[in-house]
């Protein structure tokens, strides 16, 4: 019982995926992160499926594929990161003192820098997708699941930038231990899938991960102190657009 009430609580945390509602408590938060990655599974899943139909069974044009295939994993999980995405570009730009970029990411409004850095994205996503290939498909859909395992590893084992916050909810009940672990194996789990469809397009996918999650951490302790839960969706975010973009250009699309 408690594995499925972790199970609800990660899913339903971090998607619109339909889930029972269930009660936090000390015990079934232990576990609930490690079931975060299979958000990714399901956009990814997604992106395959509904991605291979539209190229192979319809007529639609490129800039049609490449706006599905975008706002997909949004409808998917409502934005939560994409918010963290937004909230971290304005802190980033402010160039003020730690704290006062803390207190940004607090801030409900949404500064020019969202809007900017959300239409670039939104602009370099559309670009890249329209440049995708049915083969590379696999690939891309396995990045949703590397770029969550690297995320939620983060929340474990980053020292937490704030003492209250959905990042450090989760990171004081989870057993992070274990979590972490869990982690790395739906890592591993995602670049097998990589490598099994394109040991070239995987390669760098993995690269591009792991370079994003370095820059990650160094930008975390050094403008912030560590992590925080917008700095974690923001790095999904990155993660998940230059994955894309290392697929492409290593698929030989560009």
């Amino acid at each position: 019982m408690r594995f499925f009430e972790s199970l609800a609580i990660g899913v339903s945390m971090y998607s619109k995926i339909p889930m029972p509602r269930v009660e936090w408590n000390e015990k079934n938060m232990k576990y609930a992160m490690c079931f975060f990655p299979l958000v990714g599974v399901v956009t990814g899943i997604l992106e395959v499926i509904l991605g291979n139909a539209l190229l192979a069974y319809t007529s639609c044009g490129t800039l049609f594929f490449a706006g599905v295939m975008t706002l997909l994993p949004v409808l998917v999980n409502g934005g939560i990161h994409m918010d963290g995405f937004l909230d971290t570009m304005d802190a980033l730009n402010s160039y003020g003192s730690r704290e006062e970029k803390l207190e940004i990411l607090k801030d409900s409004r949404t500064g020019a820098f969202a809007v900017i850095g959300f239409g670039l994205y939104l602009v370099a996503s559309l670009a890249l997708w329209s440049e995708a290939k049915s083969e590379m498909l696999p690939v891309i859909g396995a990045g949703y699941v590397m770029s969550r395992s690297l995320s939620g590893l983060s929340v474990m084992v980053f020292p937490s930038a704030k003492k209250d916050g959905l990042g450090r909810t989760f990171q004081e009940q989870a057993h992070r231990k274990r979590v972490a672990v869990v982690m790395g194996c739906w890592f591993f789990a995602a670049l097998a899938v990589m490598l099994m469809t394109s040991v070239q397009m995987g390669a760098a996918a993995l690269c591009t991960a792991l370079l994003v999650f370095w820059y990650y951490h160094h930008m975390a302790m050094k403008q912030f102190g560590g992590m925080t839960g917008d700095l974690a969706g923001y790095f999904l975010q990155l993660a998940e657009l230059l994955i894309l973009a290392a697929v492409i250009v290593a698929g030989g699309a560009l």
